[in-house]
């Protein structure tokens, strides 16, 4: 099968523990499950259902402080206007940005469905543990870069694997059924390439930051 996003030759990964397939693509390091393999929405969203982070979860929201100290030297001095896409039944980092002096919006597919977004731009698009969920991350960054100012930035979580695929098939992180797509920063080097984003760092773990090549 072709790769999806570089459209390269892959490898079948045969996960016979789960039973299901997932496809490596040795050019830009991208894996994703086969489509056979997707949950429907309802049951998607059975599974978000689930997680009750919150305020009160301080692991959580400390979580996100890190993750916001990672960059926030990097935004613009003049920075007002923030997008929490995929904000979870929760928005608790929209509530942290708020609190740190942006005006943030929150988008959720099943919990803030309403596209707050359109015919805005935003100084800071953050995006949480959504890209392992997205089945065109080639779309979604270039709705991301639509929607950004001049010299603002995006903001991505997701755990990177280690492209080994003997070690992919006892890590846990592929074993959350809503997990779909697995990155490595040179797998976002590539589509940053494709959708004209540059990656000002990554801390080589779960998180990388894109500006805009035009800025």
């Amino acid at each position: 099968m072709r790769c999806k996003i570089c459209h390269h030759d892959t490898t079948l990964i045969n996960d016979v523990k789960q039973n299901k397939k997932y496809h490596q693509c040795h050019a830009c390091q991208t894996i994703w499950m086969d489509q056979e393999c997707f949950l429907d929405d309802s049951k998607e969203k059975q599974q978000y259902n689930q997680h009750h982070n919150n305020f009160e979860s301080t692991g959580y929201v400390k979580m996100f402080e890190n993750f916001l100290d990672y960059f926030w030297s990097d935004l613009p001095k003049d920075a007002t206007q923030a997008l929490d896409f995929g904000s979870g039944p929760g928005p608790v980092l929209a509530e942290i940005l708020k609190r740190r002096g942006l005006q943030a919006d929150g988008y959720d597919k099943f919990f803030q469905p309403e596209k707050v977004y359109e015919d805005k731009q935003y100084d800071l698009i953050t995006c949480t543990e959504v890209l392992e969920h997205v089945a065109d991350p080639k779309a979604l960054l270039m709705l991301f870069k639509k929607h950004l100012k001049n010299r603002g930035i995006i903001a991505i979580m997701t755990l990177f694997h280690t492209n080994d695929s003997r070690e992919f098939l006892d890590w846990w992180y592929h074993r959350d059924p809503t997990h779909i797509t697995f990155y490595t920063p040179h797998s976002f080097e590539v589509l940053a390439d494709m959708c004209g984003l540059n990656i000002i760092k990554h801390d080589d773990k779960r998180v990388i930051i894109l500006t805009s090549s035009t800025s």
